[in-house]
């Protein structure tokens, strides 16, 4: 059963700095391309940034330059940096494989506000 816990979520000013992290369980990590997504009130949920098995890794415009994923195949964990968070920022963020499975975490809030 593909499982995924999120963590790490806050309240942070803007400006300020996360890491999240994601424990995956229930697939061949070590084999599986893996991503961040997440989802704003009102909004669809949204691919952040992925990284491949040997990783190389991608972000999407609205966070490149401030995010970087980066994964831990021996823990089967995959964690993003995010620096200089902005208002924008504020969604709940999922892990999952990439392409997504249909099967999704609690997901980890990020809110950015003063």
């Amino acid at each position: 059963q593909v499982q995924f816990v999120e963590s790490g979520g806050a309240l942070v000013q803007p400006g300020g700095s996360l890491r999240l992290s994601c424990v995956a369980s229930g697939f061949l990590f070590i084999f599986s391309d893996m991503a961040w997504y997440r989802q704003a009130p009102g909004n669809e949920r949204e691919l952040v940034a992925s990284i491949n098995t040997v990783g190389i890794t991608k972000h999407t415009d609205p966070v490149k330059g401030r995010f970087t994923i980066f994964r831990d195949n021996a823990k089967k964990t995959v964690s993003l940096q995010m620096n200089s968070l902005k208002p924008e920022d504020t969604a709940r963020y999922y892990c999952n494989l990439s392409p997504y499975a249909n099967s999704w975490g609690q997901g980890t809030q990020v809110t950015v506000s003063s």
